[in-house]
This record gives structure tokens, sequence and C-alpha cells, in this order.
């Protein structure tokens, strides 16, 4: 699929920058008031360094992820994913 994701960089504190299958890059930045449930633990900055790529999705240890899809379509758009 065009939206897999095939290498992901942390960057600033919360934000990535993320290539996917077809060449389209750009980054994902995280707003502190997204950090809620599931994204707490990224909080963290020793584990938001983990990202890694898993199948094509972004991933970090604990079984969290983000939907390669939909972060496909908008950085498509805006060059940018804002998770608020």
């Amino acid at each position: 699929m065009n939206w897999d994701v095939v290498s992901v960089k942390p960057l600033e504190p919360l934000e990535l920058s993320v290539l996917f299958r077809d060449g389209t890059e750009g980054r994902v930045r995280f707003e502190p008031s997204h950090l809620s449930g599931v994204f707490e633990a990224l909080k963290a900055p020793e584990l938001f360094r983990q990202v890694r790529v898993e199948e094509g999705a972004v991933t970090w240890p604990g079984e969290i992820d983000l939907a390669p899809d939909a972060m496909y379509r908008e950085i498509k758009r805006s060059g940018e994913w804002v998770l608020r």
C-alpha cells in the first residue's frame, strides 16, 4: 500500500519525520493534550525515541501505534499530521 511507512525518525520533542513507500514524506506532531490514554506513555522522552516501523506502521513498545492510512492522507494533503 502507498501508506506503508518505510522510515521514521524522532525529531524535536513529540515530533516525528516519516517516509512512505511511495516517497511521500512529512511530519507527525503530537500536541501535549493528545498524550492521554494509550498515548500517555509517550510523555517519557526515552520511550518516544524508541519509535520504529513495524509492518508498515509507526509503533512503540507497549503496543502503541499510529494508523498509517490516516497519517498518509493528512501528510499528503498538508505535509504534516497534528494529533490534538
